[in-house]
This record gives C-alpha cells, structure tokens and sequence, in this order.
C-alpha cells in the first residue's frame, strides 16, 4: 500500500514530463519528419568546423587545431571532444529530443524543477515553466542558432533551485543539485551567461547576509552554507577542467585577452586589457525599449517582420510598383525603430508575467521578494549600456571579467527568469495562500493601475508620444519617396495593436483573480483560465518570430553550403594555400572555410594578433601580409557585383628562407614594420622577446639551390624537407601559438619563434632535413586529470553524505 502511494504521489511529475515533452515536439513538430530548423549562426558554424570534423572522421582522434579559418587557431571553442567527458553524457541524457526540441525542454523542466523547490503546487509549477519556455528571447536564440546560450539559460534555474537549497539548510542535497546543475551549466560552454549567473548568485548571497545581520540571527549556518557551495562549484568546475583550462589558454591568446599594442589601427590609444568599450556596448537597450518587456512591438518588433498585404507598406508600393516586388518588400519590412544594430525580436517577457511580478511585489513576503525585485532591476539597469554609462563603465573598468563580453542587452535573461519567478510565487500566494479578502483586493488593485494603467495609456496617447522613425528611414525614402511615411504608419499600427492587447491580456488576468477572490471562480477553472491566458500570450508571440518555416530537409541543413563554379576551380588544386573572400565580409564568413583554408571566418573570439593583423593589415591590402599567409586566391566582386576569381602567382608558399632578420623593442614596432618590407627577403622579429636570435641574423649565408618544401598536411601536423649548404631561418606561413605547437627537427624538439607578428619561424641548420610542426597540447592532458580527481571525489562525498544521511534517519526512526 505504502509503495502504490509512493507511485502515485509520482505521477503528477512523470506526466508533467510527458507533457513538456509533448508540447515542444508540437512547437517543432516538423523535427517528427525529419527535418531541421535553419540557424544561420548554426550554418557558419557547420563551415567553420567542417575540417575538424572531416579530421576526427579519418583518423578517429581530435586535432585541437584547425586550419580552415583565420590562418589557424585551436579548436577549443569551435568543435572539440574532450577525454572523461562524462557531464556531457549527463546533459545528452537530459537533452534526448531532437534539436530544437530539446532546448525548448530542458526551458520547462529547469523552471519547474526551480518552482518544486520553492514549494509551489505542480500545476501551477507546470503552468509557470511552460510560458517560461516561451519566452520571445529564449526562443529567438533557437531560430539564430545560439545554441550555446541557450543551453546555459536552460541549467541557470537549476543551479538556482540547488544554490536556494543550501541556503535552506538542505545542505547535502543542495550540495549534490548544486555541484551537478552547475558542472553542467559549464559544460554548456557560454561563459557569459554563466557569469551573468554568478554576478545573481553573488546578489543573492549579500542580500541573505544582510537579512542575517538585520535579525540578528547566527552567521554560521550562512557562511557554512557559503562554504558548501564554494566546495560545489569548485567541484563543478574541475568536472570540466579540460574545457576550462583550455578556454582560459586561449582567451588570453583571444581578442578577450591583453594586447601587446599600445596604438590601434587608426592610430589612437589602445584599450589593453578586453574588449573596447564601443565593442562591449554596441548593443545597448534603449530605455524605451525596455517597454518590449511588456509590450511586445513597442519599438517596431525585429529589424523584418512580415507585414503582408494588410500592411500600409503594401498598399503604398503597390500603387507605385509591380505587386509582386510590393509583396516581397512588405514580407521583409523593417519594423523596428529602436537604437540597437541588429534585432530579431524583442525581448518580451510577457504582459501577464509582469502583472503578476507587479503582484508579488505588492503580496509576496520575505527576502527571495526582495532579492528577486532587486536583481530584476540591476539587470534591467545593466542592460541598457552605453545609454546608462556611469553604470555601465564602473562594471567594465572594475568589476573583474565584465569587459570580457559583449552585447551587454543579453544581461536582460536575468530579468527573463526572475520576473516569472516572482509572477509565479504570487500567483501562488494569491490561490494557495491565506491572503484575506481584502489584501487581495488591494493589492490586485495595485497592480492592475500600474500595468494595465501602463498599457492603457500607450494605446490611448503612445502614437501622438513618438516619432516612430528608424536609422535608415532615409535610405528608403531614397528608394522611394514616401515609403518611409508607409512603414512609420505600419509601426504605430503594430504599437498600437500590441499595446492594446497586452492591456487586454493584463485585464483578462485581473478579472479571473479578482473573481475568484469573491469566490465566483473555483480553483480549478482560474488555473485552466490563467494556462490559457499564458499560453495564448507567450506561445502567440513566440510564433511571429520562429515557427515551421523556419525548418527545412536535413540534407540541406547538414550540407549548408554549394560549390560554387569559382569553389570548384580553386579546388581543382589540391596543394596547401589559402583563400580570401573580399566578395563580402570575410571576418563574418563560415562558408569559405567549408570549401577552403580561409584568412578569414565566423567566430567571436579570434586570435588577439590574427584580429589586430586584419585591422592594421588585411583590410588595407597589404600585398606582402596577404603573401606571407600564403593567399593563393582571391573571391572579389567584379564591376557587375558579382563574385570573381583572382589567383596570386606572388604567394611566398608554405615556407621560405629569408635573408635577414629585421629585429625591433616593440610589438607596436612590429606590427608597423610589416607596412615597409619584402616578406620573402625580411622577417620581423622582437627581440626581447626572442634575444637568443639577436645574433643569427649575421650568421644566414645566402643559398640560392636553399629549399624547404612542404611534404606532408594534416591540421595539428605538418612536415618538410629542407636542403641547404649554410644554416637557414625559415619562416613559415602558419599561424604562432606557442600554447601547444611544437618544432622538430629530424625527430629532436627545437625552440621556434615567432616572426611577422603571427607567423612561426625556426632556424635551419644547413644540410638535409626534415622538419615537423606537431599540435601536443599538454592543457587537454593536465584538465583531463583534474576532472577524473574531481568525479571520484564527488562520488566519495556523495557516498559519505548518503551513508550519514541514511544512519541519521535510522536513528530518528528509532527515537
């Protein structure tokens, strides 16, 4: 008997599983056939990573390295598989459903489980993690394909639902969920997210600190429950150490580290440590945009949004052009009209979800209350960049690790989690709770003046209030006069729709509550009424922006690219070069590297020197630079637009022996050097950095019949022959990372150096030889072993802790 009502007990948790489950294959429903969504990051992705995955199909190993982008750089962050990766195991375990699928359950069961542990009603917990899910911002990053984000927004409620319980005193099982949720919140390999969420745990943790001193109360319980998750974390992240060390090797190698330079490409002061502060606060909310927040389209929605044949841009261009070209324009016409570069939709939260926030603000008691209120707003604040720099600098200059990041708007899923929470503990305060009659009228009251009364008032006087008038407004009224005027009209159209029906979906909430709380609306009913209400209202929303369409047949996904006629004739060589793509933005190109070794690429972390090369170099035409990375060929656009080929017959190949050494103090030295020299005759070298070649330029005898010739490629190997009659300084057009590269000759290690700026150079002895360049990483080694120490120690503190726990509860049972 006592095992059937354990069973049933259960059931209400399994079926809500099966549920989520449900509901985002039906979201996705098109992944049931088959077919894949269409994530233009994912598809540059797929280029980038093409030569790793070809390696690890041929040889069954990682290479670490790839030379498909950029010149080279490691694989760390691109598309690598790390020895005793058993969290990854754990999180594919979780993560069964076809992708997008997956990501949109694991949104569910994070929420609900964090809900369960707060103590919620599982309906009601079910109710809450299904319009979480739903969220326009989380849902969003899975039509663009920023899978990673994703992933580490999906464990962020369950690190908080374990962080929550230790501070509740549950400190062996709190330190289990904690050290499990946040291994794999790190697995998840976002680190901006998971900072974002520690900067919320840190918030957290002062404002249960200052409840402890206001009350007077004993702090030990609070810095032994500070001790227990420092003990989590710090077992978190040796699970993931080979990742770690491997990412923090190569950050500060990254645009994200220290430049060695003093001056920019323009000539200017150069910020050394991080990204510059333009870089950082390029996409900035605007403050009234923060209003997307509760009203949808607020500031026009996403830079195209389709408008259709109902749209005042339609009706306007089809009276000017042809209907066809007038229904393709209005199908991509450009809503928004806020500060921000680049938007695909905004960030919505929900009108719903923010009246009940409002409500929790007004009848939730205690310090999560407060905690949450607070964090809201400190995301809120943070979000908004460079429109709020006082703030916004103090955190870059001084606050460790924040200058490391960009989009500061991305902060805003700290407010995207915790204003459900807190909407989600007052509804449950106001159906379960023993609020009285009154309160619950009053602060009902409350907040129905204050969103409602908000979205009330834009519907009434929002469109007399702004200009509606977007950055390139201009340019259209260039292509058309009169256009602009067309789609200002569509934007106060979409301003006042969506602002009238979030004041309708606000007084809809209002109305269910206030009935039952004069008991005209059982329970039950209010659930099924405030689910639908939600759902009507996230669920809508979501689906403006991705849906069905957005899918397409897995061979197309998979195989994302199509050889050109220009790709073919490039690949009729089969020798080692590499290729630019001036026909578009090369630094924001996975395509080339699909086909090709590319100069450029798509990745937001390059090689801190390889950027700094570009901007000082590249972008210049520097014909010398482009020589020594061994750019055979050049996509460029001909007089019509189109793409063409160039073939450079000036390339200094695989490798060369130069005449002399050009030593200079400085890497500002070094870099301008590269503006005024023969690549094939000169290389750049910093000498204080290398002193022990000061003296080898002196020693190079010149050799004409000299020849180093490039034998055997693979991406973390490469092999020479060399032949000369006098020792030699070769430099060699592959990209210097001395974090893993080793040199060779004819089997013995040898020191080798960096010339050029970026590229590897070694001296040759004279003679016959061969020389190889090997990938030998030691970091992927040295991480691996600290996660074996970290699992094994993690499973002897859980089999202590359970073996106390269970004598513990053997004792009670006997008293």
């Amino acid at each position: 008997m006592q095992k059937h009502m354990k069973t049933k007990s259960f059931l209400p948790y399994l079926l809500s599983l099966f549920v989520f489950m449900g509901i985002a294959l039906a979201y996705f429903s098109p992944v049931l056939k088959g077919d894949k969504i269409l994530q233009s990051d994912i598809q540059q992705f797929r280029g980038m990573a093409k030569e790793i995955q070809d390696y690890r199909a041929k040889y069954d190993e990682e290479p670490y390295w790839t030379d498909a982008a950029f010149g080279g750089m490691p694989s760390y962050q691109l598309s690598t598989y790390y020895p005793h990766n058993y969290i990854k195991k754990i999180d594919s375990l979780i993560r069964f459903l076809p992708r997008p699928a997956d990501y949109l359950f694991l949104y569910f069961v994070g929420f609900f489980v964090l809900l369960l542990g707060l103590k919620l009603d599982w309906r009601l917990a079910g109710i809450g993690a299904v319009a979480f899910g739903f969220s326009t911002y989380f849902i969003i990053i899975l039509g663009v394909g920023h899978n990673a984000k994703a992933h580490a927004i999906g464990y962020i409620p369950f690190v908080l639902f374990g962080f929550l319980w230790i501070f509740q005193t549950k400190y062996f099982k709190g330190f289990l969920a904690t050290t499990l949720a946040m291994a794999l919140e790190i697995n998840a390999s976002h680190p901006q997210m998971t900072y974002y969420l520690l900067l919320a745990l840190f918030l957290i943790g002062l404002f249960f600190l200052w409840d402890e001193l206001k009350t007077k109360k004993p702090l030990l319980p609070f810095f032994k429950s500070v001790g227990i998750t420092c003990l989590a974390f710090g077992l978190a992240l040796g699970m993931n150490a080979h990742s770690l060390f491997a990412t923090k090797e190569y950050a500060d190698q990254s645009t994200r580290g220290k430049s060695d330079l003093t001056l920019t490409a323009a000539g200017t002061k150069k910020e050394h440590s991080g990204l510059s502060k333009t870089y950082i606060t390029e996409y900035s909310y605007g403050f009234l945009e923060t209003f997307n927040l509760l009203i949808p389209r607020f500031t026009g929605g996403a830079n195209s949004e389709n408008l259709g044949a109902d749209s005042h841009t339609y009706a306007f261009l089809s009276s000017k052009i042809d209907r066809k070209q007038a229904r393709q324009f209005s199908e991509n016409v450009p809503t928004y009209w806020g500060s921000q570069p680049i938007v695909a939709a905004p960030a919505y939260i929900g009108a719903i979800f923010i009246f009940l926030f409002v409500l929790g603000i007004f009848s939730v008691p205690g310090k999560l209350k407060r905690v949450l209120v607070a964090i809201t707003g400190f995301s809120i604040l943070m979000s908004w960049g460079a429109n709020f720099s006082l703030l916004t600098n103090f955190f870059i200059d001084y606050v460790p690790l924040y200058n490391k990041f960009r989009a500061v708007s991305s902060i805003q899923i700290l407010a995207e989690i915790t204003i459900p929470l807190l909407g989600m503990l007052a509804l449950h305060s106001f159906v379960y709770g023993k609020l009285s009659l009154k309160t619950k009228e009053a602060v009902l009251r409350k907040s129905f003046y204050i969103v409602g009364g908000t979205s009330l008032f834009f519907v009434l006087f929002g469109s007399s209030l702004f200009g509606f008038e977007g950055a390139n407004d201009a340019y259209y009224n260039q292509l058309l006069n009169g256009l602009s005027d067309a789609i200002v009209a569509d934007r106060k159209t979409l301003f006042f729709e969506d602002s009238l029906r979030s004041f309708l979906l606000v007084f809809a909430t209002a109305l269910a509550l206030w009935l039952f709380s004069k008991e005209r609306l059982q329970r039950s009913p209010l659930l099924i009424a405030i689910a639908a209400l939600l759902l009507f209202d996230m669920v809508g929303t979501a689906r403006r922006y991705v849906n069905t369409t957005n899918f397409y047949s897995a061979s197309k996904i998979e195989m994302p690219f199509v050889k050109s006629s220009i790709d073919k004739e490039i690949l009729k060589d089969t020798g080692h070069y590499r290729v630019a793509n001036f026909a578009g933005n090369f630094m924001s190109d996975g395509a080339t590297s699909y086909f090709h070794k590319s100069i450029g690429g798509y990745h937001a972390a390059k090689l801190g020197r390889y950027q700094e090369l570009v901007d000082f170099h590249i972008v210049k035409n520097n014909w010398e630079v482009l020589n020594m990375l061994n750019t055979k060929y050049f996509m460029v656009p001909d007089e019509q637009g189109q793409k063409s080929l160039q073939v450079n017959s000036e390339t200094n190949g695989n490798a060369w022996f130069v005449d002399a050494l050009d030593f200079v103090d400085t890497a500002d030295q070094e870099i301008l050097s590269l503006s005024g020299i023969n690549t094939k005759k000169t290389a750049i070298v910093n000498q204080n950095e290398f002193p022990e070649l000061r003296g080898f330029s002196n020693s190079i005898e010149q050799d004409t019949l000299a020849s180093i010739e490039l034998l055997v490629y693979k991406a973390n190997e490469l092999q020479y022959t060399s032949s000369s009659s006098a020792d030699q300084f070769a430099v060699f057009s592959e990209i210097y990372y001395k974090e893993g590269w080793n040199a060779y000759i004819d089997g013995e290690l040898q020191p080798h150096y960096r010339a050029n700026y970026v590229l590897r150079a070694l001296p040759v002895p004279k003679g016959e030889h061969v020389v190889e360049f090997k990938f030998e990483p030691t970091v992927i080694a040295n991480g691996s072993r600290v996660v074996l120490f970290s699992i094994l120690l993690f499973f002897a503190i859980a089999f202590y802790g359970g073996v106390q726990t269970y004598k513990n509860n053997k004792i009670a049972k006997s008293l």
